[in-house]
């Protein structure tokens, strides 16, 4: 698994963390960086959660609009936690492909989430993309 991969999943369980939790994921992913207790926290991580924490309103907005007979919060937390980081990338992350994002989002959702989670984020990020292009022009 690279570097970037590893941060994602990171990233996840981070945001996931922080949405069980009620927390904020800067405050937390903030508090891990340096510490002894927990093992190092990866710069691209720190750059996911800000970024989600950042966008958050507008990409559960997106997910929410795109996610068909699911809403945010009847999601598996873990899934909305892999939706915003891909959905991040997909929008906000200039040196990610639109492939890789939806890609990597898959096989988080692949090790971490439901049998049927992947097929679901991919559909949802796999609809973003098409109009990902004009997204990217009123951001």
């Amino acid at each position: 698994m690279g570097a970037r991969s590893k941060a994602r999943k990171r990233a996840v369980d981070i945001l996931f963390e922080a949405d069980l939790r009620g927390e904020d994921p800067v405050t937390l992913v903030a508090g891990r960086v340096g510490s002894a207790d927990v093992p190092p926290v990866n710069d691209y991580t720190v750059t996911l959660v800000e970024g989600v924490k950042a966008h958050q309103a507008r990409i559960d907005d997106l997910i929410s609009e795109h996610a068909e007979g699911w809403t945010l919060q009847r999601m598996p937390a873990v899934d909305r936690a892999v939706l915003r980081i891909g959905l991040y990338e997909l929008l906000w992350a200039t040196d990610v492909p639109d492939a890789v994002a939806i890609d990597e989002a898959i096989e988080l959702a692949k090790g971490l989430s439901t049998d049927d989670s992947p097929r679901f984020v991919n559909g949802v990020l796999g609809r973003i993309a098409v109009i990902a292009d004009q997204l990217r022009a009123v951001l």
